[in-house]
């Protein structure tokens, strides 16, 4: 009965130690595309149709469940209705994102932005996939309490994120596990990609992403962040790009709404010779209002600087937060200044403005960002003109993350630091991200 969906998958020891684990808490850390996710839908689902080693005689509720809704639709929903069509009682709830099985079992996709969501009902089981980016209070006061009915099973998978509660985590289940051996109630197992991916797929992977960010990504590794936030960006880095700039190529605008300072990124895709004709990101000017800005005046000085001399296209990227809040004493969201603003400026036919639903996380962002500075192999991909954004390479080079913490910008050490390179950090996230962000994005085309 089962379907086309049940692929037939390579048995690795790593994997199949997971696959026939005996712990009712499994921790595990793995690679990027290394199928830590493939097996955990497939456990999921031999639980939900296996309801005979269930010692309660009331029907079983598994779920599965992500940091946002958005996400654990995406990754759970429609291969989990692929894989139980057969069983079905119904058809799915898409609404609820629920699944209704013959035999009276029910999976659930959850959510965990708000954590709240798991509790009120019994649960005989789950997997929260990319546990690093799911609140750190959400293990022990949301998702544990609600296994404690049925005494129900939860594994936690993901790709490491820094020294995080997920690390914390690992450390438990690992130490436990060490001690007490198939008796331990926790369990943690971890595997790098490159036991699964190709050579090839490796090697790519590594021309893509800087050192970091490969060790974290690929090889499962918690990486202890410490120093700058952004590693990559060296003196090589500083290229007069501004002289590039070519007036018919989309302008790219990135925005991070603060007041003080009041900060936008300009820059452009540019091939460039000197480099092997290679397209590279060249930022090629700023705007830094340093006190007592806002959404207008940033705007302003863009249209003031850009509109007359640009003739090409205009892209404009930023903070999702700039859809809810207003911009001080001024009428409207900030995204709906910028709007107006930029289409009366550069005419709105030619404006295109990228939106996400929410902000990626903001290790999320500083991956991407020191993968475009420079790869494992030493490809860089993104310059800076020192003179025309002086702020950006400031930003670049001083940025720290906090000590001790999980890769966080310490953004107390000076106020005045991460606003630029955030602004940049948006576009580079969107357009060149290290793995899926997990968030949508909304695209208003010209119109």
């Amino acid at each position: 009965m089962l379907t086309d969906r049940w692929y037939r998958l390579k048995s690795f020891p790593s994997q199949m130690a997971y696959v026939r684990s005996p712990h009712r808490f499994n921790v595990v850390p793995a690679g990027r595309r290394s199928g830590k996710t493939e097996r955990a839908k497939r456990k999921v689902v031999y639980r939900a149709l296996d309801t005979s080693r269930l010692k309660h005689n009331f029907p079983a509720r598994f779920f599965a469940a992500a940091p946002t809704r958005d996400q654990a639709k995406r990754i759970w929903w429609d291969d989990l209705c692929a894989m139980t069509k057969p069983f079905w009682a119904k058809e799915p709830l898409v609404g609820e994102l629920m699944i209704h099985l013959q035999n009276e079992s029910m999976i659930a996709i959850i959510g965990l932005d708000k954590p709240q969501r798991i509790e009120g009902q019994p649960w005989d089981g789950g997997v929260v996939d990319e546990i690093a980016d799911v609140k750190e209070e959400a293990w022990p006061k949301n998702i544990r309490p609600a296994l404690s009915d049925r005494s129900g099973w939860c594994d936690l998978i993901g790709v490491p994120e820094g020294r995080n509660h997920y690390y914390d985590l690992y450390e438990k289940a690992r130490a436990e596990m060490m001690l007490k051996g198939k008796k331990s109630e926790w369990g943690a197992f971890t595997w790098e990609s490159a036991e699964v991916l190709s050579p090839e797929e490796i090697a790519a992977a590594q021309r893509d992403l800087d050192d970091q960010s490969f060790r974290q990504e690929y090889c499962a590794s918690f990486i202890n962040f410490q120093g700058r936030a952004y590693y990559g960006f060296q003196d090589t880095n500083k290229l007069p790009v501004s002289k590039l700039y070519d007036p018919r190529a989309p302008l790219i605008i990135a925005l991070d709404f603060n007041v003080s300072p009041g900060v936008a990124v300009i820059a452009q895709e540019l091939r460039l010779k000197t480099l092997g004709n290679h397209v590279v990101t060249c930022v090629i000017g700023q705007v830094w209002i340093p006190e007592n800005s806002n959404t207008e005046l940033v705007c302003n000085k863009i249209v003031t600087d850009w509109a007359k001399r640009h003739q090409g296209t205009v892209d404009v990227y930023g903070d999702a937060t700039g859809g809810a809040r207003k911009s001080s004493a001024l009428s409207g969201s900030d995204w709906d200044i910028v709007k107006r603003d930029l289409r009366a400026g550069f005419g709105a036919n030619r404006v295109a403005f990228y939106v996400p639903s929410a902000n990626p996380s903001e290790r999320s962002r500083v991956n991407a960002m020191n993968s475009r500075l420079r790869t494992k192999d030493g490809t860089m991909k993104l310059y800076v003109d020192p003179s025309a954004a002086p702020n950006v390479v400031r930003d670049l080079e001083g940025v720290q993350v906090v000590t001790g913490g999980s890769g966080e910008l310490d953004k107390k050490r000076n106020p005045s630091l991460t606003h630029i390179s955030d602004a940049l950090g948006y576009y580079i996230v969107y357009r060149f991200p290290v793995a899926s962000t997990g968030v949508s994005f909304s695209t208003q085309l010209r119109a």
